[in-house]
């Protein structure tokens, strides 16, 4: 499956999509970690009844591309809040050990 999209210079990219990567994967956790080179995300999935949650995929990227990422994330939430209304988050926090490498702690 192909896939047209525009890239930060405006200019189309063609971009290819394999059908068991198209299919996607669930997570409702992200976890993620830094250094001074790369940022880690690990999406994973808690399930009831499943004692340890389950990564599901690990994505590395540069700091710059992080940014990217959480700037077309922030402008996506905005667009969908505009058209569908505010996305209301419980008040409760799940905090979890730290994992990886990186002064932070992890994020869900």
């Amino acid at each position: 499956m192909e896939s047209n999209q525009k890239n930060p210079q405006g200019k189309e990219l063609s971009l290819n999509l394999p059908e068991e990567v198209a299919k996607g994967s669930y997570a409702n956790l992200a976890i993620i970690t830094h250094s001074t080179s790369e940022f880690i995300i690990d999406f994973a999935k808690i399930l009831p009844g499943i004692p340890q949650p389950s990564v599901t995929n690990r994505i590395i990227m540069t700091p710059e591309h992080a940014k990217r990422l959480a700037r077309a994330l922030e402008d996506n939430i905005a667009k969908f809040e505009s058209q569908f209304g505010e996305v209301k988050l419980p008040e409760q926090k799940m905090v979890l050990p730290p994992m990886g490498f990186g002064p932070n702690t992890p994020n869900a």
